[in-house]
């Protein structure tokens, strides 16, 4: 059900798709959606969960402690930051998918944010002596990384300016743990 609701969501938007239209993309019956979800919210913050739950699962499956920091953030950001962005370019309806993500999910949105926030804190807890002493810490530092790249997804004019705001995201962090290469 929640990937025919995704289907339907990026093809019509959020605000034009109908529980009918969901329910066709499922091939189930209406009541069988109702009984699942009460309304569209539902559905939407159900959609989101599940592109989470996905996002983690790809992300936990690639990270490795043989990597270093910087492929580490790059799979990260590949999956939290590019692939929304490359998918909600692609959708005819991006601004109304955006605008009913805000209105109807703003809940669920920072639920997940700070799922990845503690994924990024992680990665950065290796280097917590270093922050320290740059007067930070895993926890601050990772906070203002989740919340930079995500943003940037929604600021960036194209994947090439996407790509240069992680890029320096990514330095600034590499920068900041003493892993930036000389």
């Amino acid at each position: 059900i929640l990937d025919a609701a995704t289907v339907v969501f990026v093809r019509y938007g959020v605000q034009r798709s109908s529980m009918s239209d969901v329910a066709k993309e499922a091939v189930i019956a209406r009541q069988t959606l109702y009984n699942t979800f009460a309304n569209k919210d539902e559905r939407l913050q159900g959609t989101i969960r599940l592109f989470s739950e996905r996002c983690h699962d790809r992300i936990n499956a690639e990270l490795s402690e043989d990597q270093n920091l910087r492929e580490q953030l790059e799979i990260v950001f590949k999956h939290t930051v590019i692939a929304p962005f490359k998918r909600l370019n692609e959708s005819p309806n991006a601004a109304d998918f955006i605008q009913g993500y805000n209105d109807a999910a703003k809940e669920e949105v920072e639920s997940q944010d700070e799922r990845i926030r503690v994924v990024i804190e992680k990665l950065l807890r290796p280097y917590d002596p270093i922050l320290k002493k740059n007067q930070t810490s895993a926890k601050k530092l990772s906070d203002f990384v989740q919340r930079s790249s995500a943003n940037a997804k929604h600021i960036a004019s194209n994947r090439n300016h996407l790509n240069n705001l992680l890029e320096t995201l990514i330095l600034m962090v590499l920068a900041v743990t003493g892993e930036l290469e000389t």
